[in-house]
C-alpha cells in the first residue's frame, strides 16, 4: 500500500461509528465532539482518558518525591535529574514498541499492556533498596509510560470526527492535569502525615491504581471497526521501514524534532518546578501543593482551550502560538524577584495554561500525519523519540543547577519551545483530514 497520507477531506452524513463521519445534529453545541464519537467511541474515550490520567499520576510520583528521595539516598541534583531522564529515554523504546503493537494486535490490547507495565514498575519503585535499583525500576516504568498516550490517542482519533478531532483529543490531553492534580493531593496528604523516609515509598505504592482501569478496558472498549478492517488488510502494518520511506521520511524527521522541542520544554518544568519552589523559594509541603494547584488549574484550562483552538486555528498555528507564550512564561516565572511569592502564585496559572495548551493538538496532528496501517508506529515513534531526546533538557538543568541555580537553569525549557517552532516549517497542516 502507499504510505503517502491521504489529502484533507471533510465528510458529512449520518454517523455510522467510523472516523470522520458526522451528522448535522452533531455539528453544534458544546458537546458535539462527544456525541460524534458514538457509543463505542465514548467507551474508548473513557478508557483513554483514564489511562492517560493514571499515566500522569504515576509519572508525578517521582518529581513530587524527589527532595525526599535525594535526602534518603544522599543524591546530588545531577543524580536526581537522571531519574527523570532515564524514564523519558526508555519511554522512547516503550512508545515505539507500543505503536508497533497497536498496529499489529490492535489499539485496545496494546493499551492494556502499557497500563499494566507502568503500574507494576511504579509500585516496584517503592521497594527499591538503593539508588541503582530505583533507577532501573524507573527506567522500566518508562516502557509503559511511553506507550500509553500514543495508543490511547490513536484509539480515540479513529472514532472522532474530522471536524472535532482536535477538541476531542484536547480533552484526552486534559486528563494529564487531572492525574497531576490527584498526585499533588495525595502527595500533600502523605507527606503531611508520614515521615519523608517512608512517604516517598507510599507515593510509589499508590501507583497500583491503574490496575482497576484495565478491567474496564478489557470489558468495555473495542477498536474502531473501519480502522481495524483497513489495518488488517494491510501488508505493512506496524512497519518501521514504512515511516522512513520517501513518502513519509520528511514527516517523520520533522515530527520528531517538534516532539523534542515541546517535550524538552515541558518536562524541564514538570521535573524541576517542585524542587525550585522548595529549595529556592523556601515553600513548605503544603505551600508547594498550593502553588502547584494554580499551575495545574492553568494546565487543565489550557488543554481544553488548546483543543478548541487547534480546530479553529489549525494544528500548526496553535502549536506555534503557545510555544512563544510558553517561552515567555518561563522567563517571567523564573525572573520574579526573591520574596515576591504572591506574584509567583499568580503567574503559575498562565505558565500551566501555555505549557499545556501546546499539547492539545498533538494527538490529532500526529494521528493525521500517518496512514492507518502505520499510524500507531508513526505516532509512537515520533512522539516518544522526541520525548527521549527532550529528556536531556531536565538532566541538563540538574547538572547546571549547582552553578546557575534551578531557576536560572530552567531557561533550557524556553530553548526547547524555540526548536518546536522551527520544526513546524517542515510539516503540513492537517486540520480537516479524514481518518482512515
Amino acid at each position: 500500500m502507499s504510505t503517502t497520507p491521504p489529502p484533507p477531506v471533510t465528510r458529512t452524513g449520518p454517523h455510522d461509528g467510523r472516523a470522520g463521519r458526522t451528522g448535522p445534529a452533531e455539528d453544534s453545541g458544546a458537546f458535539a465532539w462527544l456525541r460524534a464519537l458514538g457509543p463505542r467511541g465514548r467507551r474508548a474515550f473513557g478508557g483513554a482518558f483514564g489511562g492517560y490520567a493514571l499515566d500522569s499520576y504515576d509519572f508525578f510520583t517521582l518529581p513530587l518525591s524527589m527532595v525526599a528521595i535525594a535526602a534518603y539516598f544522599s543524591l546530588d541534583t545531577g543524580q536526581t535529574g537522571l531519574l527523570t531522564t532515564v524514564t523519558l529515554v526508555v519511554s522512547a523504546v516503550g512508545g515505539a514498541l507500543a505503536g508497533v503493537l497497536a498496529d499489529r494486535i490492535g489499539r485496545v490490547k496494546a493499551l492494556m499492556i502499557t497500563v499494566i507495565t507502568y503500574a507494576v514498575f511504579t509500585v516496584l519503585c517503592g521497594f527499591a533498596p538503593d539508588y541503582e535499583t530505583l533507577l532501573v525500576f524507573r527506567a522500566l516504568q518508562g516502557l509503559g509510560f511511553g506507550g500509553e498516550w500514543a495508543v490511547g490517542a490513536i484509539l480515540v482519533a479513529e472514532y472522532a470526527s474530522a471536524r472535532h478531532r482536535g477538541r476531542t483529543l484536547g480533552v484526552i490531553q486534559s486528563s494529564w492535569a487531572v492525574g497531576w492534580g490527584l498526585a499533588v493531593l495525595v502527595y500533600t496528604l502523605v507527606f503531611q502525615y508520614v515521615d519523608p523516609d517512608t512517604a516517598w515509598r507510599v507515593m510509589f505504592f499508590t501507583g497500583a491504581l491503574p490496575a482497576l482501569l484495565v478491567i474496564y478496558v478489557r470489558r468495555s472498549v473495542s477498536d474502531a471497526p473501519e480502522a481495524a478492517r483497513r489495518r488488517a488488510e494491510s501488508t505493512e502494518k506496524g512497519s518501521f521501514a514504512a515511516i522512513f520511506r520517501p513518502g513519509l521520511l520528511r514527516t517523520t524527521l520533522f515530527a520528531v524534532l517538534l516532539s523534542t522541542g515541546v517535550q524538552g520544554g515541558y518536562y524541564t518544568l514538570a521535573t524541576w518546578v517542585p524542587t525550585y519552589l522548595k529549595t529556592e523559594r523556601g515553600l513548605t509541603v503544603v505551600g508547594t501543593g498550593g502553588y502547584l494547584a494554580f499551575l495545574i488549574s492553568g494546565a487543565f484550562t489550557g488543554y481544553l482551550t488548546g483543543g478548541y483552538l487547534t480546530d479553529r486555528l489549525g494544528r500548526k498555528k496553535n502549536i506555534a502560538l503557545f510555544a512563544v507564550l510558553s517561552a515567555g512564561s518561563i522567563a517571567a516565572y523564573t525572573g520574579i524577584p526573591s520574596g515576591a511569592n504572591t506574584l509567583l502564585l499568580v503567574l503559575g496559572f498562565p505558565l500551566g495554561f501555555c505549557m499545556s495548551a501546546i499539547f492539545s493538538g498533538f494527538g490529532s496532528f500526529l494521528s493525521e500525519l500517518y496512514p492507518t496501517a502505520v499510524r500507531g508506529t508513526g505516532q509512537g515513534f515520533t512522539y516518544n523519540t522526541g520525548r527521549a531526546v527532550g529528556a536531556f533538557f531536565p538532566a541538563m538543568v540538574g547538572f547546571l543547577a549547582g552553578s546557575w541555580g534551578v531557576g536560572g537553569a530552567l531557561i533550557f525549557g524556553a530553548i526547547g519551545y524555540g526548536i518546536a517552532v522551527l520544526a513546524l516549517l517542515g510539516l503540513p497542516e492537517t486540520r480537516g483530514r479524514d481518518l482512515p
